[in-house]
């Protein structure tokens, strides 16, 4: 970060006046829905809110008895783990590899794949296709093809039985958060320098992947470190699916993640003290995590 003397840093805002004033728009919007969102939902926590009265301080007493004892919650964390560590390494990688081998087809072709990769992440029927494919009666894509090869004599509950919902929920989470990673790595792969592939092969490299591990990735950090941003928060914050796919609540809460936890104290119970704690904690455990990253990515690209 720049650090400047004193009277410089007004000398450099009166020069670029008309850069912040085209800024200024998004950084009042970021400010008030952002910004003091977060400072908000961090004092509501401390707090026994229900949107009819005013707020109470109360201290602690949220976190103590979400953490000690409400179950739910632990069952809601745990889902969210699984959820985080298999979709978002799993989806990141997936964008990265597809990314690298559309990136040297011809531009109709990279076109092409870029919009069928790009589709899932902005499409508003997933729910309705992935519904279809896993219903749980007879007319389910999957329940017919497995009754007419004999496999089973009766539908099964897919959405419904406990020891399905979280992997269902987990393939679409994964095929529906390839878009906008895989199009930050098309940029990135777009915009490394051609001569550092002359100059490597010329220093002894042989092959596509000796280039891509010793030249395209270090090439690409921005890209690595705003897609690895988006796939954090993607997989810690997943609910619509689980709730569109697996119902509010899932059966046993078995799809249940902190995310739709939080609603359920919100939007549910109007317990805004107890959600704001749930949002302030995942939003701790996520800063944690994108900063482990940063310094990773730090050490292994040119950022």
């Amino acid at each position: 970060m720049a650090k400047y003397k004193k009277g410089e840093l007004s000398k450099t805002i009166a020069k670029n006046k008309t850069m912040y004033l085209m800024m200024a728009p998004f950084a009042m919007l970021f400010l008030v829905f952002t910004v003091f969102s977060v400072v908000a939902a961090i004092f509501l926590s401390f707090t026994n809110y229900n949107l009819g009265q005013l707020p109470k301080f109360v201290g602690w007493l949220n976190y103590t008895n979400i953490l000690l004892e409400d179950d739910v919650f632990l069952i809601s964390v745990r889902n969210t783990l699984i959820f985080a560590l298999i979709t978002g390494p799993l989806s990141y990688f997936l964008c990265l590899i597809f990314a690298w081998l559309i990136n040297d087809l011809p531009k109709k072709l990279r076109v092409f794949f870029t919009f069928v990769f790009y589709a899932p992440s902005i499409s508003g029927s997933v729910f309705v296709v992935w519904s279809y494919i896993f219903s749980g009666d007879t007319y389910g894509l999957i329940n017919s093809m497995l009754i007419n090869t004999g496999l089973i004599n009766e539908p099964v509950l897919w959405l419904s039985d406990t020891r399905y919902i979280l992997t269902i929920v987990i393939i679409v989470q994964i095929w529906a958060s390839i878009g906008t990673s895989f199009l930050a790595f098309i940029a990135g792969l777009q915009g490394v320098d051609r001569a550092l592939y002359e100059a490597g092969a010329i220093d002894g490299i042989k092959n596509r992947f000796q280039e891509f591990i010793k030249i395209t990735l270090p090439s690409m950090g921005p890209q690595l470190m705003f897609a690895a941003v988006m796939q954090i928060g993607s997989s810690f914050a997943v609910s619509n699916i689980c709730n569109q796919l697996a119902g509010f609540p899932s059966t046993d809460y078995a799809a249940h993640t902190v995310v739709t936890h939080i609603q359920d104290y919100g939007l549910v119970r109007y317990e805004m003290g107890n959600a704001c704690a749930v949002a302030t904690m995942l939003f701790a455990a996520m800063v944690l995590i994108n900063g482990f990253v940063e310094k990773f990515l730090k050490k292994t690209t040119n950022m």
